[in-house]
């Protein structure tokens, strides 16, 4: 009896930690969807570059309801010790931690595929659209910036863009490593990278902390299911 007061207090404290935070994530995710400037005037450039690679207003509110509706479902469920939010509980816990295993599945076997379908969707908006657009000229600015690479194959994918032709032929700094003008010339000499390969690299380069976050990750899910089934299970025999 000792052991299942225990588990069902930790199961309490985790999951009402995991309700605090999802609650948290969702606010600040409507507060900058309802009111960017403010974020952004608070917390200065850093949010700014943050907003225009994703718009994390939405990432968050997706992320805090989630966490909002785990956390709900494993305290209630422990403290009101009650067979169905536990399973409920178990379900969405399990349906994630499959999602997570399907998706390194993927990215592990399909990084080809992957390529190619981002090829075929990506390349036709950025000769589209690079340049009149100003959200997505400004988020690949900012990923060519950062990442030091041109387009997401080579130049070739911003050739005859809105860009190229509004400044005399030429390419964004990033494609002739912020040497200007950027002709086409000067760009096939200096031969940067794709923005895809170079994404890679990072992930690649950075794949023990990832690997170890990701595993991290599992651990707690599969700790939180087994607990979850235990207390589901004891509930039974009291």
């Amino acid at each position: 009896m000792g052991c299942f007061t225990f588990i069902k207090v930790m199961m309490i404290l985790f999951n009402l930690a995991i309700f605090l935070g999802g609650g948290t994530l969702l606010g600040i995710g409507i507060w900058v969807s309802v009111d960017g400037k403010s974020f952004m005037d608070i917390f200065g450039t850093l949010s700014t570059s943050v907003m225009q690679v994703v718009n994390v207003s939405y990432f968050l509110i997706v992320i805090g309801s989630i966490l909002l509706v785990i956390g709900f479902l494993g305290c209630c469920g422990a403290q009101k010790e009650s067979k169905c939010l536990l399973m409920m509980f178990f379900s969405v816990v399990l349906i994630i931690f499959i999602a997570e295993i399907a998706a390194a599945v993927v990215v592990l076997v399909y990084t080809g595929l992957a390529e190619t379908f981002l090829t075929a969707l990506v390349t036709p908006v950025l000769k589209e659209k690079y340049g009149e657009d100003d959200a997505l000229t400004q988020i690949w600015t900012v990923t060519m910036n950062e990442f030091h690479c041109c387009g997401l194959n080579n130049y070739t994918d911003l050739q005859d863009s809105p860009w190229y032709r509004d400044h005399n032929n030429t390419f964004p700094g990033p494609c002739c490593n912020s040497v200007d003008p950027c002709s086409l010339r000067l760009v096939a000499q200096t031969n940067v990278s794709g923005c895809f390969d170079q994404i890679l690299e990072e992930i690649r380069t950075n794949a023990d902390v990832v690997g170890g976050v990701a595993a991290g990750i599992a651990a707690l899910e599969v700790a939180a299911m087994v607990v979850s089934m235990y207390l589901y299970c004891y509930i039974d025999k009291k």
